[in-house]
């Protein structure tokens, strides 16, 4: 289940049929590591009758290193471009994209699905507080901008719903929470954090 989660969150239901674990057995596993602080649960932003489990970062840091399977699909990560993905692509996608560069020096694109005129004020100055450039970024629509060799990573619920199935890659899930709704200082260095805590999980994983 671990290893299920390292690169996606995932609703229970994707869990079992991905382990294929009847319900309560997967309610089982899934409240042990959430009793054990290693997996946390949130509602999706966009269908709410929905929720999604992901690892928390830093509470399997003593776990030895990924199996090899995993490792495989991390590697993937950085063998081309990331490709991040939210609904407006003015926020969330912009950091990731930003901060992926920063942190691993690979290649990154950010696209939004329903794209907005601008990237948001809140995001420009956050990645301003962590020496990133947001100033000249624009927004793009995604059919513009992914290609079939791309990796596409969407860190918003409501991306990754309307878009599951489609990436030829395949799709990866981060559920951070939108921080333009609120437009507070706080809620997006939230997004920030949760962005950064991902990248760097992985990246100490193997994949720079």
């Amino acid at each position: 289940m671990v290893d299920a989660l390292a690169l996606s969150d995932r609703s229970p239901g994707e869990l079992g049929s991905l382990l294929r674990l009847p319900t309560n057995l997967l309610a089982h596993h899934l409240n042990v590591l959430e009793r054990v602080g290693a997996v946390a649960r949130t509602r999706s932003e966009h269908d709410r009758r929905r929720t999604y489990v992901r690892l928390v970062p830093g509470a399997l840091a003593g776990v030895a290193a990924v199996p090899s399977a995993v490792a495989d699909r991390l590697a993937e990560l950085t063998d081309g471009r990331v490709v991040f993905a939210c609904t407006a692509n003015s926020a969330r996608s912009q950091l990731a994209a930003a901060s992926w560069r920063q942190l691993t020096g690979g290649e990154a694109a950010s696209a939004g699905t329903e794209p907005a005129d601008r990237v948001h004020p809140g995001a420009v100055a956050a990645a301003r507080r962590h020496g990133l450039d947001l100033r000249g970024a624009s927004t793009a629509r995604l059919d513009d901008v992914l290609t079939a060799e791309d990796l596409l990573v969407a860190v918003c619920d409501h991306a990754y719903e309307s878009l599951h199935r489609t990436a030829a890659r395949g799709l990866v899930h981060w559920s951070v929470a939108d921080p333009v709704p609120l437009n507070s200082l706080e809620a997006f260095a939230a997004a920030f954090s949760d962005i950064v805590g991902r990248i760097r999980y992985l990246a100490a994983r193997g994949t720079t």
